[in-house]
């Protein structure tokens, strides 16, 4: 399947702010809810955008915050609402949407005259076993969007090597609240190492990753392993369902070299206490691209050792153990473990800085929303 360049027929411009005179852009993104985009505005407005509200998923409570499926990648919701925005911005959310009709919502947006802007969050979708369809989608997406983003320069590059597109690269914003960047860690005896299996990404080789450290955790004086996972992977009925990820991890637990927690997803509050009661967080990934997790960790002060495959060594300070889809080097992360608990490594962002990065982020989108207008 080919789609063109996208070429922007006319359209009416943005609207005008009464009090400052200047264009108040109109952006459709998808999502508008999520934390990532959020954290891309302007917390002063200096860099004015208005971000249309997420539309309500069919069957979703109207209290929910919930954005995905999203319903802006409906064609017949750009016909419908084209007069509501004047650019559309795709960060994710398509992961069940087939390449037709990713096409048919780009023709759309051209027939209407709405150039897209495309964040290239994720080169393998970590959701997705088979790679096929994410790059089938990619391959609609990434040559018809009027102007790319990316988080990493060496995503940037694989954009250059694979579409002979340029990709501006722009960092991922914070994803703590400004409060919480200066809240003090807790301050404990011991070492603890952690492994959130969530609920079994198809990216993640949970059982790998944890029988290493489990071993190499007993040997170092004061150290514990905590492992985390959803009950959804034990449920037969449920997508996650992965049958013997949690009989392993019991009995790892009755030997005493896991401190396994089994349970509902955290909330924020909960999310955050946990990556703070961690000394190093391992990312248990054998493929994907970039992590909202480590700049989670980055924001809270909580060292990660990531994996080679991907950016995540590219997007923030790190350690780094090889593993992809060929597998997992287990000397490379023991040595990983190892540099951690003897140097203790202490990479937390400077509040300053990340208020810094967040108001030029918002001026970067600004220009390259208002690049691609006519």
């Amino acid at each position: 399947m080919e789609v063109q360049p996208f070429e922007a027929a006319p359209m009416v411009g943005p609207k005008r702010n009464a009090g400052t005179g200047s264009q108040v852009l109109r952006v459709a993104s998808v999502p508008a809810g999520h934390v990532y985009v959020q954290h891309l505005a302007s917390p002063g407005g200096r860099w004015p955008v208005l971000r249309l509200t997420d539309p309500r998923p069919c069957g979703a409570p109207s209290r929910s915050q919930r954005w995905w499926p999203p319903v802006m990648l409906d064609p017949a919701w750009v016909g419908e609402h084209a007069d509501d925005f004047d650019v559309f911005h795709l960060h994710f959310g398509f992961d069940a949407q087939t390449p037709q009709r990713l096409a048919e919502l780009v023709d759309e947006l051209r027939r209407r005259g709405k150039p897209l802007v495309y964040t290239v969050h994720d080169l393998e979708n970590p959701h997705h076993r088979d790679p096929a369809l994410h790059r089938s989608q990619l391959d609609v997406l990434v040559p018809a969007a009027a102007r790319l983003i990316t988080l990493t320069p060496g995503a940037a590059a694989a954009i250059s090597d694979r579409w002979h597109r340029t990709a501006v690269v722009l960092p991922h914003p914070h994803v703590v609240e400004p409060p919480l960047l200066v809240r003090a860690r807790p301050r404990r005896e011991g070492f603890t190492v952690g492994v959130h299996a969530k609920s079994m990404r198809a990216n993640m080789a949970v059982l790998p990753v944890v029988e290493v450290l489990a071993e190499v955790v007993a040997g170092l004086d004061g150290a514990r392993l905590r492992v985390d996972v959803h009950p959804d992977v034990d449920d037969p009925a449920a997508h996650a369902f992965t049958p013997e990820v949690l009989p392993r991890l019991r009995a790892l637990a009755e030997e005493g070299r896991v401190d396994l927690r089994v349970h509902d997803y955290f909330d924020d509050d909960a999310l955050w206490d946990y990556l703070q009661d961690l000394d190093l967080s391992v990312l248990p990934y054998r493929f994907g691209t970039h992590s909202g997790w480590l700049e989670a960790c980055y924001d809270l002060g909580t060292p990660v050792c990531a994996p080679s495959c991907g950016f995540y060594a590219q997007q923030r300070p790190c350690l780094e153990y090889r593993h992809d889809r060929d597998g997992l080097d287990v000397s490379s992360l023991r040595r990983a473990v190892h540099t951690a608990y003897r140097r203790r490594p202490s990479w937390r962002a400077d509040p300053r800085g990340r208020a810094a990065e967040r108001e030029a982020l918002a001026r970067a989108h600004d220009r390259i929303y208002r690049a691609v207008l006519p």
